[in-house]
This record gives C-alpha cells, structure tokens and sequence, in this order.
C-alpha cells in the first residue's frame, strides 16, 4: 500500500528488501501487499522522490492522495527530499474566507512567486517552501492578520484550506521562515525587482510620482534616534520610511533613511532608485515642504525632473483681484479653483520656477511651486493637492495592514563612525531658546514704556511691575545669560560620531524582516487596487465603497470544486449582502476567468463565479 502511494514499482521494494537483508517472499512475487520494516520504509520513500527527480524536490508533484493527509510529503520534507509542498485542494462547501482566492490573478500579474523564486532561489528543504511562505504572508495581509500571532486566533486546517495544504503553518514556523529569508539579506533587491515589474505593467501612472515620509512611532525601551511625528506633533523615538506612489495613489517601492534624515537629505537617493526604474524619461515629483531646498530644485531639473511642491518661509501675497476661476475636467471630475498663474525667481534670479496661488473662501492664499510650464494652472493645483492619496493611503495602511506593527523585536547596532546630533548642543539649544523668550520679554515691555503707552503695565507675570531701574538690571542679566549660552553651546559640535554617545548604545530596529513584510504588504495593496479596477465598470460607488466592496469579497465564504479530468479549480463566491453589490463581484469573477490564471504550483487552471443559490454560512 505505501508503495503504491509512493509510486513505487514493487521490483524496487523487491531491491531494497535484499538489500537489508531480506529477500522478497512468495506473496510479494505474486503482487500482494509487502510491509517492509520502518527503516525500509524511510529508504523507500527516499528512493521514492528521488525518482520522482526535480520537479518532486522543487513541489511538482506530491505522494499524498488524501489532500487533508500530508504525512508523505512532511516525511519527504523530513527526509530533504521536498523543497515545497504541491497545493491539493479538497471540494467543500461554504468554506470559510475562501473568496481570498478571487486574489490570485491579480498576485500573480505582480510577479511576486516568480520574483521570489529569482531572488531567494530556495529556502532548504521544507513541506512550507518559498512559495507556500509567501501565499501564507500574503494572505495574511489581505485577510488583515495583522502580525504573526494573529494565525493563533484562526484554525490550523481552515487556513491551510486556501493554501491548498492539509494545515497553515503556525506562528513558530513563520517567524522561522522569515528569519531564512532575513538572513539572506535581499529584501531590497526583492523588493526592487517588484517594483519593476509595476513601472513595465503601469508605465502611464508613473508620470507623477509622490514622495513622503511615514515615521514609524517605537513604543519599546532600546534607544533608538528619534523623529517629529506629525500627527501627534512630537518628537518620539521613529524609524522614517519614505514611500513613493504613483498618481493614483497605489505603491510603487519604500526606502528606509538612515538615522531619520530629512527629505532634501533622502531626495538625491530616492531619485537615482526612480531614474533606474523609469530610464531618461521625464518624471515630475511631488512633494511637501520637507523637501524644500531651491539648490536641490536646481539640480532636479538639470536631471531630468520636474518639481511639484508647496511654496516654503514668506513670499509676498498676491492681490485680491489678480485671482481668476479656472475651470477643467481632468479623470472625469470637473475641477474648478480660484488661481493666480506667475512666473517667480530663487537663487538670485538663477532659477526660474511657476508659481500657481489659490484662493480659499476663507481669504487663506496656499502657492504652489512648479518646473511644468506645460500644464495648466488648474491641473498643477490638482496634481499638488491629491497629495493626499498618499497620505490616505498611510492612514489606511496603519489602520487595516498594521504597517507600523513590528514583525520581530531584534536590534541591529549602529555604525559606530555615522555622524548624529550631539544630543548636548541640542540641550544647550533648548536652554538658549528659553533665555532669548524671556529676554524678548523684557525688550517688549521696555519698547512700550519707552512709548509711553498707557496700558504698558498691564502685561501680566511679575515683569509688568518692574520699576524702571529692576527692568534695566533684569535686561542686562538676561542679555548675558544669552551671551553665555551661546559660548557654552558653540563648545559643542553639531554632530558627533555614534560610538562618542553617552549612555546606553544607539541601535536601530531590524530592517530585513520589516522591509520584506513591507513588500509583500505593498504587492497586497497593490492586488486589490487591480481588483478594484475590475469592479469599477460594475459598480456606481466604486471611487467610494469600491475598496470596501473588494475587501468583503476576499473574506466571503466560498465553494470550492476540484475537476480531476478536466484540471480545474472552481470557486464559487457566495452571495454578498446585497444584489447590487453581488453583481459587482460577479462582474469581476468574468473578468478574472479570462485570464486563465493557474494556482500557483500547480496544474489547476481557476474558474470564478458566484454561487447562485447560495446559504447563509
């Protein structure tokens, strides 16, 4: 019987019985069962996969018939003999969140299981291979578990459904998995070579692409360099990431900056990673006022790019009646603002830049800055103000894939030669900022007793009621607390070296395992927007609920149909919660059986519908 399952012929379990030293019996001879001792067996399923040849070790092909038993498999896996578990599916009804699988056309157009197996080749042998270990991350990102503990809230078996394995693997296994591929140190090349999958496939997105920072807030008790977080507008220990998207807002790759540097700082970086992605062809980058520096702007136009940021420090308002409404349908809305179009100068007249100013009905002016002269006014505002794609998309990424979740809690140390702040001259800084508000202070209160005002003294705190020769003594303490301060903080350099920092050593979060997560979150996100593209002719409110709509359906039970004959896998949507949004879906399973997509390691070519007389779960 095992050698049946195994495929084996019974003149090679003839072979191995002599060769142990027990020859094959009568009852062998005649065809019948043969139960040859543990340790044959063991030999046998070796000689098993190794005829079996490379496909057997890469997963082509599987020993197990029953597709909720995958002792062989695990055995050959045991045995070194299986890189990758073949996926068997079982026929079932109503299985639970299997609509995720309506995501495999789309991850397959990523290229994330061809590109995986180009960067990392193998991770060893393993029943949960390459393959197997990023369907498993991927799903657990479009089906929001958020971190690696979140598998222990969900059946083995019933996740393992959807991978096409008799179990998923559970927490231990997957943080083993990612520790292999961490320790082969090429998320960024995975991550880059994704990414030009994307600009070949969305080339005419690429025109303008959007760049900013996403400060990663670390709540744990190492020391680590801190960054201004924004939206809680202070200053805590971070980790920067800087994203760039394309102009509908979907992801295109993420950099890390080192030791949190500023935009104007990771901008030359960023742009040589965007040149190797789009060649010589003119890419126009938008930005917000960190990435302010008209010497960088400069040099950005010489190269090949245009600029599109918000205007930075004070610049003269313009006047009232030099606005006009503009009025223009771009991606089928009818945009219409009140602009102001004039050409400006920086450097000293050395470089000439557009300035677009809008007027808000609240009489609040904002300047946009620009190197496109082709464009017209109301397109430049609305290409700066849909900025905020990008700043929905972070909120979203928080919200529904945890991106500020931590993957592991490892350290790395910090190069003990890179230069930081010196945390003592930012002391002293705090302290000089201080003194010189208190001696502002006391010159206002001198500037309006010199004018005699009558209300000089109503200033409140204890300097409203200083005499006239207190305010002078107090002035004069205070101009040389200022003047000391400043020889005191002047003793100190603006940036040390690491290794000259006191107290405990400065690390930083590990990156390999954060910024692979990062991708296979970014290639998540980037699957339903190409889903949402296909509900988008089906669906009235698809700019609205479109997303949400894709969403339910990924977590939507389904019936599921293995066809041995004709090697197809059926997945039957069940309805959704309304008509109109079932139609929709139906829509997108027509458009994804064209594609003629198969399940990624195997010979299963998928077939997509909705269930037509489908029961509630």
């Amino acid at each position: 019987m095992i050698a049946h399952r195994l495929q084996v012929s019974l003149s090679t379990v003839s072979k191995w019985l002599r060769r142990v030293g027990q020859p094959a019996t009568a009852a062998a001879a005649a065809g019948e069962e043969v139960a040859p001792p543990r340790d044959t067996m063991c030999r046998a399923s070796t000689r098993a996969s190794t005829e079996h040849g490379r496909d057997a070790k890469r997963g082509g092909c599987s020993g197990d018939v029953d597709p909720t038993n995958r002792q062989i498999d695990r055995l050959l896996a045991r045995l070194g003999r299986l890189e990758d578990a073949e996926p068997l599916f079982a026929s079932g009804k109503h299985i639970p969140r299997a609509g995720v699988l309506l995501a495999i056309p789309a991850l397959v157009q990523t290229g994330i299981f061809a590109v995986a197996e180009e960067v990392y080749g193998s991770i060893g042998p393993a029943f949960y291979g390459l393959r197997s270990t990023m369907l498993a991350l991927v799903w657990m990102a479009l089906l929001r578990i958020r971190r690696p503990e979140g598998l222990k809230e969900h059946r083995p078996w019933e996740m393992g459904r959807l991978l096409g394995l008799d179990r998923a693997p559970e927490v231990k296994t997957l943080r083993r998995k990612l520790a292999q591929l961490a320790r082969k140190g090429n998320a960024e090349e995975f991550g880059k070579r994704l990414t030009r999958r994307r600009v070949a496939k969305r080339g005419a997105m690429m025109g303008f692409l959007y760049i900013d920072g996403h400060v990663r807030v670390y709540h744990g008790c190492r020391r680590i360099s801190s960054a201004f977080v924004a939206r809680m507008r202070l200053a805590l220990p971070a980790t920067t990431d800087y994203w760039v998207n394309d102009r509908s807002g979907d992801p295109v790759f993420v950099v890390t900056a080192e030791v949190n540097a500023g935009m104007v700082t990771m901008l030359p970086l960023i742009l040589g990673e965007i040149r190797g992605l789009v060649g010589k062809r003119r890419v126009t980058v938008v930005f917000d006022r960190g990435g302010w520096s008209p010497k960088l702007f400069r040099e950005m136009v010489a190269s090949g790019f245009d600029i599109l940021t918000y205007r930075k420090g004070r610049w003269r308002q313009v006047a009232r009646n030099r606005f006009a409404t503009r009025t223009k349908r771009i991606e089928g809305r009818t945009i219409s603002y009140e602009l102001n179009d004039k050409p400006i100068r920086l450097l000293g007249r050395k470089l000439r830049l557009r300035q677009v100013t809008r007027l808000r009905e609240e009489k609040h002016q904002t300047a946009v800055v620009t190197s496109r002269w082709d464009l017209s006014a109301v397109e430049v505002a609305y290409r700066m103000f849909e900025r905020w794609r990008q700043e929905n998309f972070f909120k979203y990424q928080r919200e529904e894939y945890a991106i500020d979740a931590l993957v592991d809690y490892a350290a790395e140390g910090e190069n003990p030669e890179r230069m930081v702040p010196n945390p003592q001259r930012r002391k002293m800084e705090k302290q000089l900022a201080k003194a010189r508000t208190e001696l502002r202070k006391l010159e206002a209160i001198q500037g309006k007793r010199s004018q005699k005002r009558r209300h000089a003294d109503r200033l409140s705190g204890r300097v409203g009621k200083l005499t006239r020769s207190e305010l002078k003594t107090q002035l004069r303490q205070a101009q040389c607390r200022v003047e000391r301060l400043l020889a005191r903080r002047d003793r100190f350099p603006q940036q040390i070296a690491v290794k000259e920092l006191e107290g405990d050593p400065l690390v930083r979060l590990s990156r390999e395992r954060k910024h692979l997560t990062n991708c296979i979150k970014m290639v998540a996100y980037q699957a339903e927007s190409d889903l949402l593209a296909l509900v988008r002719p089906h669906y009235a409110r698809a700019d609205q609920e479109g997303r949400t709509l894709v969403v339910s359906a990924l977590q939507n039970p389904a019936d599921v149909e293995v066809d041995e004959e004709t090697k197809e896998l059926r997945v039957m949507v069940l309805p959704l919660s309304s008509v109109h949004r079932t139609k929709a879906i139906a829509g997108m399973c027509r458009e994804l059986d064209s594609m003629k997509v198969r399940f990624p390691g195997s010979h299963l070519r998928m077939r997509f519908s909705i269930a037509e007389n489908g029961s509630e779960c």
